[in-house]
């Protein structure tokens, strides 16, 4: 419990979470499927318009729920080294027959990621838990979502992010290693993110902060769950886990590329794609680009994006964000519930 008096009560009876997967892979479907397992899930509003946001709340309707939201926290590119970037992706561009953006995109300008109108659409439409990653948001706009009765829960990767969080009043913290896939929660996005084990930095955060801690990165099995609460987490939560689960919106190149055995180059982190560090599959573009492109979000993710949706459509892993985690390789093709209630059986 923390100083504002909020116990892990907001946790549901199965301690293994469906963590927000923005980009498609995290539709509703998956977040019911999470509820029906004694689970909870998180829809991401990452990349969906404010309407679409909304109805996607409404679909989900009254069963307990999270959302994750892309809080403030640009990351501006140098225009002249997108430029340059933006050639060397040309090639790329004309094998698909897609344009690219010639200057960086804002989106929409002075609002990323149409954070305010977002919040509007949550305090029309409460929900019970939502959660934070990229930046910690303004004491206003926290304001205005607690007045909704919302727990509030910010993504950390350090002990000193986690005391910003708390400092900021937030309810819980969800604790993010290395080791996760897609996008990593750093605040500090151009500087190197320590490949801590993940028991390790849930020990080190609840030695820095007195609040309940979700654990998340590279959870593949029971033993790892285990060990996530045997350091001192309420809960975990598992995105790559559910990849390949019927209720996932994973593009079908995707799914193949998690389950193909013969692809062997194991993941790494690249800010190839999005000007954000994230962990993916290796494949050609991450060897190819990521020593050379810049850093700078959204900026990157909008100058890629036409190549990565036509590589996905024509099954192409090799250009294509294949977001995974290190314990990617225990992705199955069973029910989320099934997956869910797994891993969890190791208490």
């Amino acid at each position: 419990m923390n100083d504002r008096g909020v116990a892990p009560s907001f946790l549901p009876d199965l301690p293994v979470l469906a963590a927000p997967m923005a980009g498609g892979p995290g539709p509703a479907e998956l977040v019911v499927a999470a509820a029906k397992a004694g689970s909870m899930g998180f829809l991401a509003a990452g990349y969906k318009t404010p309407a679409a946001f909304a109805a996607e709340i409404a679909t989900v309707g009254g069963i307990p729920f999270g959302v994750n939201l892309f809080a403030p926290n640009p990351a501006p590119v140098d225009p002249a080294e997108f430029r340059s970037y933006a050639d060397l992706l040309a090639p790329e561009a004309d094998r698909y027959g897609v344009a690219l953006p010639a200057e960086p995109v804002d989106d929409p300008p002075g609002d990323p990621d149409a954070w305010h109108d977002k919040i509007d659409v949550l305090r029309a439409q409460p929900v019970a838990v939502v959660s934070f990653t990229f930046g910690i948001p303004p004491a206003a706009d926290l304001a205005a979502l607690r007045a909704t009765g919302a727990v509030l829960v910010q993504t950390v990767t350090s002990p000193a992010e986690a005391r910003a969080a708390a400092e900021a009043g937030m309810d819980a913290v969800v604790v993010q290693s290395a080791a996760a896939g897609g996008h990593s929660g750093t605040l500090t996005p151009r500087e190197p993110v320590p490949e801590v084990p993940l028991p390790d930095l849930v020990k080190a955060v609840r030695a820095a902060v007195d609040l309940p801690v979700v654990a998340a990165g590279g959870i593949g099995t029971a033993a790892d769950v285990s060990d996530a609460l045997a350091a001192g987490a309420t809960a975990v939560a598992v995105g790559t886990a559910l990849l390949r689960c019927a209720e996932a919106g994973t593009s079908a190149t995707h799914r193949a590329a998690l389950a193909d055995r013969n692809r062997t180059g194991g993941t790494v982190r690249t800010h190839a794609f999005t000007g954000r560090p994230a962990r993916a599959l290796r494949n050609e573009f991450t060897d190819r680009y990521d020593e050379l492109a810049p850093y700078g979000y959204p900026a990157l993710h909008h100058l890629t994006s036409p190549i990565r949706r036509a590589a996905a459509a024509a099954g192409d892993p090799e250009r294509v964000h294949l977001w995974a985690g290190t314990g990617y390789r225990h992705a199955t093709e069973e029910p989320a519930g099934v997956i869910l209630t797994r891993l969890a059986n190791a208490r």
